[in-house]
């Protein structure tokens, strides 16, 4: 039967459950195992996708096109699966469908409670990924931390769950912190002793303790926790800060931790871990031959997990290149307001600009502006999702000549909509769920730089958005320097547009960064590296 690992957390929020989970999960797969990971969130928010960046960081989407917690965009990176809906969960879509039940009369006249009915569904969810065998070890990550109030009726499924599979099936990681009081010299204990009988208080002991750390655990102070904590010396398990996320599965390796779970769970040790492809990827990262300095120009800068996933795919492509990737944040608000020459002047020291995804109107004439001064100085510029629909406005207002040129989304009375609500998006008033999501095919431009850079004429990317290209303006534009390259095959919607005649300006419609992963860096972001390589070098 299909084995259940539950990732929780302790004394903070952020101690890193989601680098720890997809750790274990590739030393698994490493080992030979089928294994995917999914994470549990208690927010009431039906999912992320109307969640501010600011406070949530990118909201990550799936090939079937449904909105998830960043934590996703780790699991696939790590593991290079893709995953679904089934990966992400939260309270609010645990309680929609308990009371939707209801109403159908699913209950036959009970009163419907917290226990059995909503730990039930939050069961049947935990369990949905196992159904089919089609996989050994299923991780679960709990968001939050324990003693919260949103967190009880995942911990109580928890325990139901521990009692009736057992503990060979049923296995407890808690992720704690262990401070270190820098006036005192030491490491102190006592939190993850709080934290711990804080779990025992839910009925919980857990089976194996992760401890973020600035400094190593001595074999005492390991000693101290395992005595305290009611666990064994051999399943305290040291997390020290890393310099990298990909550092962690070799941490984990050297810490055992795959195979403390293998034998709590009496599963065969089927060969040791096969990380070749790992390892090569961290040599090239951290022994890079060259550098490059990118302008990341954005509107939620201030957080970086609201760009998570391009960043992340900067490094992969980065190590292709053998080349360290210096991302710069530039708010693009900084770029209105101000001269030409202002902007030049802020911009003149990068070898490449990747003009990042938003929504509303804040910033775009920012966006615009740096986008005129690639297209204008044969800057290597990539564009994604508002990023290329900035780059078609900007080339239709200063290249067509065309100067109301906008998107509806900016100015829904502009006479030339270059940008526009696609038709079946008109009438729609509700945020969550109704934007075009998931994969779709693309088919592209023979000898175009996105069929170069991809090998390939047909493709399938995920987007997240609710405004297109509009068809009427393509003529013009084609005829006027700026190529369609990718073009949905169903729609006939413009995916993708380039520049013939410039060194490398590429605008995408979709979110290339959300299937980049360590083993197969997204190609998109391999040339756009290559590109601004080459141009600091001719410079």
């Amino acid at each position: 039967m299909t084995k259940y690992i539950f990732v929780t957390g302790g004394v903070t929020s952020s101690l890193g459950k989601g680098i720890i989970s997809a750790s274990l999960a590739k030393l698994l797969q490493a080992r030979g195992f089928k294994v995917t990971i999914q994470k549990f969130d208690p927010y009431i928010n039906v999912d992320p996708g109307t969640l501010n960046p600011y406070e949530h960081g990118e909201c990550y989407v799936t090939d079937d096109g449904a909105e998830t917690d960043l934590d996703l965009g780790h699991y696939e990176r790590f593991l290079n699966n893709p995953t679904s809906q089934a990966n992400n969960l939260t309270t609010g879509r645990i309680y929609q469908t308990v009371i939707n039940k209801e109403r159908d009369g699913a209950y036959l006249g009970k009163t419907v409670q917290v226990i059995p009915h909503i730990t039930d569904e939050i069961k049947r969810r935990v369990q949905l990924l196992g159904e089919n065998n089609n996989y050994d070890i299923i991780i679960t990550e709990l968001g939050g931390t324990v003693g919260d109030i949103e967190s009880l009726p995942y911990l109580e499924t928890l325990r139901q769950m521990r009692w009736e599979l057992g503990p060979d099936n049923c296995l407890v990681i808690h992720l704690t912190l262990i401070p270190y009081l820098n006036a005192a010299k030491e490491l102190k204990t006592k939190p993850t002793q709080h934290s711990v009988k804080e779990m025992l208080n839910t009925g919980i002991q857990p089976d194996v303790l992760v401890c973020r750390t600035e400094h190593a655990l001595s074999m005492e102070i390991r000693r101290k926790l395992a005595l305290f904590c009611n666990v064994d010396v051999g399943s305290v398990i040291e997390a020290i800060d890393a310099e990298s996320i990909y550092d962690v599965p070799i941490l984990m390796l050297k810490e055992k931790l795959d195979a403390v779970v293998l034998t709590k769970m009496r599963l065969p040790d089927r060969k040791e871990p096969d990380l070749r492809k790992w390892k090569e990827f961290l040599g090239k990262l951290k022994n890079p031959t060259g550098e490059v300095n990118i302008a990341l120009v954005g509107k939620y800068n201030e957080l970086q997990d609201a760009y998570k996933s391009i960043h992340e795919s900067f490094v992969h492509a980065g190590a292709v290149n053998e080349c360290k990737v210096n991302v710069h944040p530039i708010h693009s608000e900084k770029l209105e307001g101000i001269s030409y020459e202002k902007i030049c002047d802020i911009l003149k020291d990068y070898d490449g600009i990747l003009v990042a995804p938003g929504f509303g109107e804040r910033g775009i004439e920012g966006k615009i502006n740096a986008i005129r001064y690639c297209r204008e100085n044969n800057i290597p510029f990539f564009g994604i999702c508002l990023g290329m629909q900035c780059a078609v406005v900007e080339f239709t207002q200063n290249v067509l000549g065309i100067k109301d040129a906008a998107s509806t989304e900016v100015n829904p009375k502009t006479a030339n909509p270059i940008i526009d609500l696609m038709p079946d998006q008109k009438k729609i008033t509700k945020k969550g769920g109704t934007m075009r999501l998931g994969s779709y095919a693309c088919e592209l431009k023979r000898g175009s730089k996105a069929q170069k850079a991809y090998k390939a004429l047909k493709i399938n990317e995920r987007h997240r958005h609710r405004y297109e290209f509009n068809n009427q303006y393509l003529e013009q534009i084609e005829k006027a320097g700026m190529t369609a390259s990718g073009i949905n095959p169903d729609s006939n919607l413009v995916e993708i547009v380039e520049i013939k005649d410039h060194p490398w300006f590429v605008g995408v419609q979709f979110h290339p960064e959300l299937k980049s992963t360590v083993e197969v860096p997204h190609p998109l972001f391999v040339a756009f590296i290559k590109a601004s390589l080459e141009h600091k070098r001719s410079n």
